[in-house]
């Protein structure tokens, strides 16, 4: 099996002091011995919460950052000490609007960055062409950058990303503040990518997104690989439980606290979405809970209430709420 990224043992330690009057030297371990390996032409995701390590593994892995130790290959080339050769074989595209020149179209854009790239003169209007296809672009690709919407400027990034046709692509968080018709499109794009033979190496925030795009799937928690599979496999993680979901408007933290300690229930939440609420109980498999939540909800306003199997979101949330903190420690 051929494989595009390697990573072993990898491990990212930073140092910062904390603290005003008395302040202490103190050592952060983002990244705590991750282990992976992605298939050449994979659609690769990465999940993980805020703070996981899911944004430091990426740039160990292009050569942004160093490994405090560990290692990690790209294409079989190591990215400590070949350092040049990894990233003339990677494409790295984040989230935001940052790496765009705003008064440049589109076109002037991808001239520019194609010379950065080194991409040979003869073959510059062939490839620009292309990608602004590839990113549904094309027809627009003379107007300014600072007209565009933010899921164009995304997709505008991602073909900054592959204009030296690279072997590996690094997605993080593309889809960040994009409204749903842009990701949606935004994700087509990505989709395609794969066709192209391209491995794709994607975190997000969106369970639905990984879902779609992805063949497998890594979580990423407390600077650790939690669990790795396709979306069915880490579906695993969520047997043994049922979900309840309540339509709600008033719904306070205390109840949800006494609703998370009733017998049988193994998670419970509050969504805010509009101008109500969605509470969501897990419960283990042979415990029917619903009778019991509605009680704790007496004189809150109900809408629907619905039963179902869990997602992966909810294995996802399983996985991630067993998992401790990345460890801090005070350095002498």
């Amino acid at each position: 099996m051929a494989l595009a990224i390697e990573a072993r043992a990898l491990r990212r330690t930073y140092r910062t002091r904390t603290g005003w009057l008395n302040p202490r030297r103190v050592e952060i371990d983002a990244v705590r011995g991750v282990d992976l390996d992605v298939r050449r032409g994979e659609l690769f995701g990465l999940l993980g919460p805020n703070g996981a390590g899911k944004t430091t593994t990426i740039k160990l892995l292009n050569t942004l950052l160093i490994p405090t130790a560990g290692s990690a290959r790209v294409c079989g080339f190591d990215v400590v000490t070949q350092t040049r050769e990894v990233r003339r074989r990677i494409g790295y595209v984040f989230g935001g609007d940052r790496g765009l020149y705003d008064r440049l179209s589109a076109l002037d854009n991808l001239r520019y960055f194609a010379e950065l790239y080194g991409v040979p003169a003869a073959a510059q209007k062939r490839r620009i062409g292309e990608l602004l296809e590839l990113v549904g672009l094309t027809g627009r690709e003379r107007d300014r950058v600072e007209g565009y919407s933010r899921g164009m400027r995304q997709r505008l990034h991602i073909a900054r990303g592959l204009l030296h046709e690279p072997e590996v692509l690094f997605l993080d968080e593309p889809s960040i503040g994009v409204d749903p018709v842009a990701a949606r499109e935004l994700r087509s794009t990505v989709a395609g990518l794969a066709a192209t033979g391209t491995t794709v190496l994607l975190t997000t925030h969106y369970m639905a997104e990984a879902e779609e795009l992805c063949d497998r799937i890594a979580v990423i928690a407390g600077g650790e690989i939690q669990a790795l599979g396709t979306a069915d496999e880490l579906k695993h993680y969520a047997q043994g439980r049922r979900v309840l979901e309540v339509e709600a408007f008033g719904v306070t933290d205390a109840q949800v606290q006494g609703i998370a300690a009733l017998p049988g229930v193994r998670a419970a939440g509050v969504e805010v979405i509009g101008a109500g609420q969605v509470l969501t109980v897990a419960s283990e498999a042979a415990v029917d809970v619903q009778s019991d939540v509605l009680r704790a909800l007496d004189g809150v306003r109900l809408g629907r209430v619905t039963a179902r199997q869990p997602t992966l979101e909810d294995a996802y949330v399983a996985i991630v709420n067993g998992v401790d903190r990345p460890s801090v420690a005070v350095a002498a």
